[in-house]
């Protein structure tokens, strides 16, 4: 599983030339699932992604997580963070998961984050969106399950 994880002053989703999530201060969440994945991963990331100190304390040191600061969450599922460019110019996806499995996964993680982050907005799964963001530092991590221990 992948999380681009940016840190935003605010971010938002459209589709269709309806903005469908909104939010201010907090993480916009670029999320793909392989095909190995499985919520005790999902679960893995999850603490990881909430638990993140990546804005400033009083010093101006990265120290405080996303519930410090009262920050919310826009979950953006995208399979292209599973993008294989290995061979010629054009990407291969057959690394990502399946599009069942990985929106089950995406919805699993969504009802967990809103377990622990009172704001939680979303995209719509498989849909062409429009992502507007304004991140702030800028400051964006990527975040690999193949990485955590």
């Amino acid at each position: 599983m992948r999380f681009v994880i940016q840190r935003v002053k605010h971010a938002s989703v459209t589709v269709d030339e309806t903005v469908i999530g909104r939010i201010g201060q907090g993480f916009l969440v670029l999320i793909g699932a392989a095909e190995s994945d499985t919520k005790e991963i999902a679960d893995k990331m999850i603490r990881k992604l909430v638990q993140m100190r990546i804005f400033e304390d009083e010093n101006g040191k990265s120290n405080l997580a996303l519930k410090d600061v009262d920050g919310s969450l826009l979950l953006v599922s995208q399979f292209t963070l599973y993008a294989d460019c290995k061979k010629g110019n054009r990407p291969s996806y057959t690394n990502a998961g399946n599009p069942v499995m990985a929106n089950e996964l995406y919805e699993y993680i969504i009802a967990e984050c809103r377990k622990q982050i009172p704001i939680v907005e979303t995209g719509s799964f498989g849909a062409d969106m429009q992502v507007e963001l304004l991140n702030d530092g800028p400051f964006t991590i990527f975040l690999d399950s193949d990485d955590l221990a």
